[in-house]
């Protein structure tokens, strides 16, 4: 038997959490929990349109929290620290992609002591935040001395992202700019992002202002643009940026940015991917500079990104392959600066027998 495995929610990237743990011989999955009452009682495998498994999806906590397992990955759109702590202190590892990368001090020692309590970990993984922005840096930042700036920064079509609740109600696209202004987009996204700058400003020693800088800037269609929530109309929001800096005298020392448009035409401002298009990059400055570009994340088309998204699938791969890792890792809270690098895995036909 391999370890076994709860996937908690089943959106997008749970769904493609499910598939890799299927793919995987050294994982087990053992049950699911859904919030949608039509998810429940459907089999998990037929669920991401393979073969039935025998495990089916539930919206019982409480036989999930009895459960006999070793691990949970925790996908749901927002996070719940209740619930993650009822999984931790029921004596199951917790993977997620959403929150507790590096939480504050009294955050993060709250439930550290409940995972220490119970002998299990937690572990905050994924890809912007949650990768792009706090493993790789780190990773690339070994080669360079005397750095003066560190940059993860995502770019990408937000058209091919299939949650229009989302796209529509919590980042308000299509709305006007004064009322995208007020989204809860900047503050919880940033309380991710805030997380990724200051593992960075701490492992790197950056002494920064006392307060993280948080932009938020829009564009708005001067033409009618296509989207998952209709068409835009000219005058509303079509196009959004967020940036959350550390500042040494008010200069930039860690920068993480989001750029989601909606297509690169009829934006006012006009703007656009670049040259290079859809993309992740991670720039450090400093002695030497190095530039890193993560390409074939994106999909190559808006019809093949509501299908499948690259993007989503490392989501919840980050997760699915951080599993043996962080069921093997001391108990407590563990983020990229305790934890070893972790791999994936062959696929199956290429394999050791």
């Amino acid at each position: 038997m391999g370890v076994r495995v709860i996937q908690w929610a089943t959106g997008s990237v749970g769904r493609a959490a499910i598939e890799g743990v299927l793919d995987r011989p050294d994982l087990e999955l053992v049950g699911a929990w859904v919030s949608s009452p039509a998810k429940v009682g459907v089999d998990l495998g037929e669920m991401v349109d393979r073969p039935a498994i025998g495990i089916t999806a539930t919206d019982d906590v409480g036989s999930l929290l009895a459960l006999e397992a070793d691990c949970v990955i925790y996908t749901p759109l927002m996070p719940d620290p209740s619930v993650v702590s009822a999984l931790l202190a029921s004596g199951k590892n917790v993977v997620t992609p959403v929150g507790w990368f590096y939480p504050p001090a009294g955050e993060g020692k709250a439930i550290d002591d409940v995972a220490r309590a119970a002998g299990v970990t937690l572990h905050g993984t994924g890809i912007h935040p949650g990768g792009i922005t706090e493993r790789f840096p780190l990773m690339i930042s070994a080669l360079s001395g005397s750095i003066t700036h560190v940059r993860a920064e995502e770019f990408s079509d937000i058209r091919t992202y299939g949650a229009p609740d989302v796209i529509r109600d919590w980042m308000l696209f299509g709305t006007t700019p004064e009322v995208a202004k007020t989204s809860i987009m900047a503050e919880a996204l940033g309380a991710g992002f805030r997380q990724s700058v200051m593992m960075l400003v701490d492992e790197l020693g950056f002494a920064i202002d006392d307060e993280l800088r948080t932009t938020h800037e829009v564009a708005v269609a001067t033409n009618p643009i296509p989207s998952p929530i209709g068409d835009i109309e000219p005058g509303r929001v079509a196009a959004q940026r967020f940036r959350w800096e550390a500042t040494v005298d008010g200069v930039p020392v860690i920068t993480a940015a989001v750029n989601w448009l909606m297509g690169q035409e009829n934006l006012d401002p006009a703007w656009s991917f670049g040259p290079a298009g859809e993309r992740f990059e991670v720039e450090v400055i400093g002695d030497p500079s190095s530039l890193v570009t993560f390409q074939k994340l994106h999909p190559h088309s808006v019809e093949e990104g509501l299908k499948r998204n690259p993007g989503i699938v490392a989501t919840a791969m980050h997760c699915v392959n951080a599993v043996p890792y962080v069921v093997a890792a001391e108990p407590g809270l563990r983020t990229y600066l305790d934890l070893p690098i972790a791999a994936g895995r062959a696929a199956a036909h290429l394999r050791r027998s």
